[in-house]
């Protein structure tokens, strides 16, 4: 009980209570970002941390193994949400939270969405050539002229929307986002 000297046990506990509740809920909303509830958890334990912490220190907080904590580690690290740091005369890697999470959710979003615009934007693309080709296998064939042309003017619709969300991604890159969208200021203390 080291962390909380200088409070009363009854004092310790309502800390205690109010971060449990709030890992708690980051670990049940971390499935938005494809994580587990025993990672998000992690996420939010090591949110309450005033320090860089390294995997043992972090299993024997969770009670879980350590080969458990790095699994979950590198899957925030990779997800930009934990990074490791430096500490002199520390050999072992130690980890910490990114405290902006402004930032983690604009990398999170650049990330995932990257992804599904190559992959959206080559399979529309394809699926146009092929539907041009068969077009003009048959220029004369008035029912295919129609399909194709209705679906080829679908599949322009969603590259043109696939392209957009490519800007709006390119404004979490560049943190214009927080221009057209501001944080919120942080709040003056009240003590």
């Amino acid at each position: 009980m080291n962390n909380w000297v200088g409070m009363t046990e009854e004092q310790a506990g309502i800390v205690q209570k109010a971060r449990k509740r709030v890992i708690e809920s980051i670990g049940k909303n971390m499935d938005l970002y494809g994580v587990t509830l025993s990672t998000g958890h992690l996420y939010g334990m090591m949110f309450f941390q005033d320090k860089p912490m390294t995997l043992d220190e972090m299993g024997e907080e969770m009670g879980m193994s350590k080969t458990s904590m790095s699994t979950g580690v590198r899957t925030l690290t990779d997800l930009k949400m934990v990074h490791k740091v430096w500490e002199k005369g520390t050999r072992k890697d130690l980890y910490e939270v990114e405290p902006d999470w402004y930032q983690t959710f604009a990398d999170f979003f650049v990330i995932k969405w990257q992804k599904s615009i190559e992959m959206n934007v080559q399979a529309l693309r394809k699926s146009a050539a092929e539907l041009k080709r068969l077009a003009e296998s048959d220029p004369d064939n008035e029912a295919l002229q129609n399909f194709v042309a209705t679906d080829t003017r679908k599949l322009g619709e969603a590259i043109r929307y696939y392209l957009w969300l490519g800007r709006l991604i390119d404004t979490f890159e560049s943190g214009e986002i927080f221009k057209l969208v501001p944080k919120e200021e942080p709040q003056a203390d009240s003590h």
